[in-house]
C-alpha cells in the first residue's frame, strides 16, 4: 500500500482551540446526567478516575509498526478540559442534581458527600413533558406554553440565559432523558419547513426530545440523543443542523446487554459460526425500568437493541448461518435491583457440521456507570467537531450508539471493532495523520524497499 493511500490530506483541519468554558446541557437530570456530574467533579479534585472513558485513558497508534508512536487521544486533537465544564439541564421533577443522585443511589454517600456542594447547586429547570410520549413518569416540574414551538423558544431561552450568566461561548447538548415510546416519521418530519409548521400547530407526532434538539440546532449546539426515541435522527431536523452546521450523533447510548452484543457476534460471524437463537432479558429497578415498562417506550429499546444483530450478521450474506436465528429480548422492571442491571444471555450456536453448541452471559451491570464515561466522550467529540468545522450526521461516533445515525443510503456499523478503528481513524485524519488498516503485507512482500516500513 502506497503512503499517499492512507493519507487524506484534503480532509484534515484546522481546529478552532477549546478556550474557555464548555457548557453541557443535559435534558434529563436522572441517574445518567448526575453519575457524570459528580463524576467530573470527583475527577477534578484528584478524587476519582475516568475509567470507561477513551478520551481521558485511550491511546491511539500513529505510525507504522515497526516505529509507532501512541499518543492519547486528548494530545492528538484539542479537546475541552472535564475541569472547563460547566453543567446545566432540564427535569420533570425540581430536586436539585444531589437529592437525585442520592434517590438514584448509583454512587456511594461518602462520594456524594465529596462533591455535595457542587451537586446542589445544579437545579434543573422545568422540562419540556407530554404524558403521551413518557406513560409511566407523572412530571410535577414542567413547562407551560401555548404551542410547541413556544415551548422550543423557552429551551432557547433558557440556553442563552445558561450561557450569559456562565460567560459560555460553546455548549453540547445530551439527552438523558426517558425513553419515549416508539414513533415512525411521517410528514411532518420530513421537512423542516414541515417540522417548523407542526412545531406552531402543536402537531403530536412532535416528541419533546424532538423539541430539545431543535432548540440546540437553533442555537448552534450540537446534539446527540441518548436514548432509543426518534429524536434529532428525522430529515427536519439533520436538515436543520446542516443548514447551521451544527453536529448531531445519536442514538440510544451502547452499554451493558447491547455492548456485550457487539462484542460477541462479530466473533461469531469472524469465525463463521452459525447462530440458532439468542435470548436475552434484562432485570432492573430505576427510573428507567419503571419507563420501559410501558410497551410503548420498550417498543423503542426493542427495536434499537434488535437491529444490531441483523446489522452485524448479515443474514442476506450468510443465510445458512443467521437468517433462521431467533432473536427474543426481555425487559423486567424488578424495584429491589435499582441501577444495578442484571442481563442474562443465551446464546445458541453451531459450528462445524452443524453440530449445536452454547454460550451463557450473566452481566451484572450498572448502566448509569456504563453511560456516564460516554457521554463525557459525546461532549467532548461533540465540541471537537463543532470547532472543526463538522457539520450534521458524525457517523464516526457510531461507536457510543446501539442505533448509530447515516446517511440514509448508507448501512450503519454495528460492529464495535470497526465503530472504533472508524472513530480513531477520524482522528487521525483531522489532524493530518495516517489511518490505519492493519493490512501488514508491506511487511513482509518480497521486493520492497526497507524504507518503506518506516
Amino acid at each position: 500500500m502506497s503512503k499517499e493511500s492512507s493519507l487524506y490530506p484534503e480532509l484534515a483541519r484546522t481546529i478552532a482551540p477549546a478556550d474557555g468554558k464548555l457548557g453541557v446541557l443535559i435534558p434529563g437530570l436522572g441517574a445518567v446526567a448526575t453519575t457524570l456530574i459528580a463524576g467530573v467533579h470527583l475527577m477534578n479534585k484528584g478524587l476519582g478516575k475516568p475509567y470507561g472513558s477513551l478520551t481521558q485513558l485511550q491511546r491511539v497508534r500513529l505510525g507504522k509498526r515497526t516505529n509507532p508512536r501512541f499518543v492519547p487521544i486528548k494530545e492528538l486533537v484539542p479537546l475541552a478540559d472535564p475541569t472547563a465544564l460547566v453543567f446545566g439541564g432540564w427535569d420533570i421533577f425540581p430536586e436539585d442534581a444531589y437529592q437525585t443522585a442520592c434517590n438514584a443511589g448509583v454512587l456511594p454517600a461518602e462520594m456524594l458527600a465529596q462533591v455535595r456542594r457542587e451537586l446542589e447547586s445544579i437545579k434543573p429547570w422545568p422540562g419540556v413533558f407530554e404524558q403521551d410520549y413518557v406513560r409511566n413518569l407523572h412530571g410535577t416540574h414542567i413547562k407551560s406554553a401555548p404551542t410547541k414551538m413556544h415551548l422550543a423558544e423557552a429551551l432557547m431561552r433558557d440556553i442563552e440565559a445558561f450561557m450569559g450568566s456562565h460567560g459560555l461561548r460553546r455548549a453540547v447538548m445530551i439527552w438523558c432523558g426517558s425513553t419515549e415510546v416508539y414513533t415512525e416519521a411521517g410528514p411532518v418530519h420530513a421537512t423542516l419547513e414541515a417540522f417548523e409548521k407542526g412545531l406552531k400547530e402543536n402537531a403530536k407526532e412532535i416528541s419533546p426530545s424532538m423539541i430539545y434538539a431543535y432548540a440546540a440546532i437553533a442555537s448552534g449546539i450540537p446534539f446527540a440523543n441518548g436514548a432509543p426515541n426518534l429524536a434529532v435522527d428525522i430529515p427536519a431536523l439533520t436538515e436543520l443542523a446542516n443548514k447551521h452546521r451544527v453536529p448531531v450523533a445519536g442514538k440510544d447510548f451502547k452499554t451493558g446487554q447491547t455492548m456485550m452484543k457487539t462484542i460477541i457476534a462479530p466473533g461469531l460471524k469472524a469465525r463463521m459460526l452459525g447462530l440458532a437463537g439468542w435470548f436475552s432479558t434484562n432485570i432492573l429497578g430505576n427510573r428507567d425500568g419503571e419507563v420501559l415498562a410501558d410497551p410503548g417506550s420498550f417498543r423503542s429499546k426493542e427495536v434499537t437493541k434488535g437491529s444490531v444483530l441483523d446489522a452485524i450478521l448479515q443474514s442476506d450474506l450468510y443465510p445458512e448461518l443467521y437468517e433462521k436465528c431467533y432473536h427474543k429480548i426481555r425487559i423486567e422492571y424488578y424495584p429491589p435491583r435499582g441501577d444495578a442491571k442484571e442481563g442474562w444471555d443465551n446464546i445458541d450456536i453451531f459450528g462445524w457440521l452443524g453440530l449445536p453448541m452454547q454460550i451463557k452471559i450473566n452481566f451484572l451491570c450498572r448502566d448509569s456507570i456504563l453511560a456516564a464515561p460516554i457521554v463525557l466522550d459525546l461532549v467532548l467529540f461533540l465540541d471537537l467537531a463543532k470547532r472543526a468545522g463538522l457539520s450534521g450526521i458524525q457517523e464516526w461516533l457510531s461507536f457510543y450508539f446501539k442505533s448509530p445515525m447515516s446517511r440514509p443510503d448508507l448501512r450503519p456499523e454495528h460492529d464495535l471493532f470497526i465503530q472504533h478503528l472508524k472513530l480513531t481513524n477520524t482522528l487521525r485524519i483531522l489532524v493530518g495523520e495516517e489511518v490505519l488498516d492493519h493490512s501488514g503485507l508491506d511487511y513482509y512482500e518480497s521486493g520492497l524497499e526497507r524504507g518503506r516500513n518506516s
